[in-house]
């Protein structure tokens, strides 16, 4: 059986305390190299200690896809698959056999020689108890030829050869994003500003910038600038545009337009109907205005969507807990025991050491209210 050669690069700057724990995660590749872009610390120490080979280049002005191409460049040529990853992910053991499985198993749809690239499973964020939060296919896996950087910011592995470009999902290969919270994004939105002004048209990044002010609590540029993102004529991803009207409708809400976000939240069911996300975002706003009626018929729409995404991003709080308790919730305040009773003990099974959940299949369980 034919071995592929692995390499793992990245870049880095300060991140000192999480070397031991990437390393370990990432020593399953038969090299590892890291671009430091200027580390004040014992970065490079560690680095070198454990075994990873290190280039020092200083990025100025800073942008990540110059960062990450000249990392790329340190690539050794005769390596088969590179895999991009920064210092705060670390892989599940064993997501080198499953790599090496799905490259070897393939089966192109071209005829002929391809270029191929990978898509994984990525937790962008964990719940305490280390469960998926927010979770999506990545996309950080690539041969070593043919493949550049693009973006400020936000940045992505675009293909730039002449053969057919296949992607091959790695099943069982999955990369937790475990982030140090005192890193800053005050550089994103410059770059994001950036990024639009040099490719206008470009509705990938007029998306996340909009997202970015969301972020910042800029909820009049927000609004705006995803509007003008809607109106691009390369918009066309129904679970992107979804995710652009739900955060317009967030921005609404918090600027108290409520008829607004109420327009903008039908909008985005209306773009992505097979998605528990906008359904339940809705029916957390009309949790907090006590909008019973709306808040018990979302949840229960939300509900009959069984499958997660493949394609985009999949939240928490759409497959925990969150909609049984929020359509028990409803259901109680409009007297409905037992729809009421059914979902709190539903919400209770997610999360069986949840006090206030254990209390309110209680406090329903001795109302003295019928149906």
């Amino acid at each position: 059986m034919s071995k592929y050669k692995i390499c793992v690069y990245a870049i880095c700057k300060n991140e000192e305390n999480f070397v031991d724990k990437w390393m370990d995660s990432m020593n399953e590749a038969d090299l590892i190299v890291v671009t430091d872009t200027g580390s004040s610390d014992n970065t490079v120490q560690k680095l070198q200690q454990r075994g990873a080979i290190v280039y020092v280049d200083e990025i100025k002005p800073w942008r990540f896809d110059v960062a990450r191409n000249i990392s790329l460049e340190h690539v050794p040529e005769d390596v088969d698959i590179c895999v991009c990853t920064d210092l705060d992910e670390c892989f599940v053991p064993g997501w080198r056999e499953k790599l090496e499985d799905a490259w070897r198993k393939y089966t192109p749809i071209h005829k002929g020689p391809i270029a191929k690239t990978g898509r994984y499973l990525y937790n962008w964020s964990l719940k305490p108890d280390g469960t998926p939060e927010i979770q999506f296919n990545y996309f950080k896996v690539h041969e070593r030829h043919g493949f550049r950087w693009k973006c400020p910011v936000h940045e992505y592995i675009q293909y730039e050869g002449t053969l057919p470009l296949e992607k091959v999902f790695i099943s069982g290969m999955v990369l937790n994003h475990e982030p140090d919270p005192a890193k800053s994004r005050g550089s994103y939105i410059n770059l994001l500003e950036l990024a639009v002004e040099e490719e206008p048209q470009d509705e990938r990044m007029r998306y996340y910038l909009g997202r970015e002010y969301q972020y910042k609590g800029q909820w009049d540029k927000c609004i705006h600038t995803l509007k003008e993102y809607l109106n691009l004529p390369f918009a066309s991803w129904n679970d992107e545009r979804c995710a652009a009207m739900r955060l317009i409708a967030r921005a609404y809400f918090k600027l108290k337009n409520i008829r607004a976000a109420y327009a903008w939240y039908y909008r985005a069911i209306a773009e992505k109907s097979d998605m528990r996300e906008p359904y339940v975002e809705f029916a957390q706003i009309c949790y907090e205005l006590r909008d019973w009626p709306m808040t018990f018929f979302l949840t229960k729409e939300a509900l009959k969507i069984k499958e997660k995404s493949a394609t985009y991003v999949n939240t928490g709080y759409a497959w925990d807990f969150t909609p049984d308790d929020l359509c028990s919730i409803s259901a109680y305040n409009m007297k409905m025991k037992a729809e009421a009773l059914e979902h709190a003990r539903r919400a209770l099974s997610y999360a069986p050491d949840n006090e206030r959940l254990r209390n309110n299949v209680k406090i329903i369980e001795g109302a003295g209210m019928s149906d």
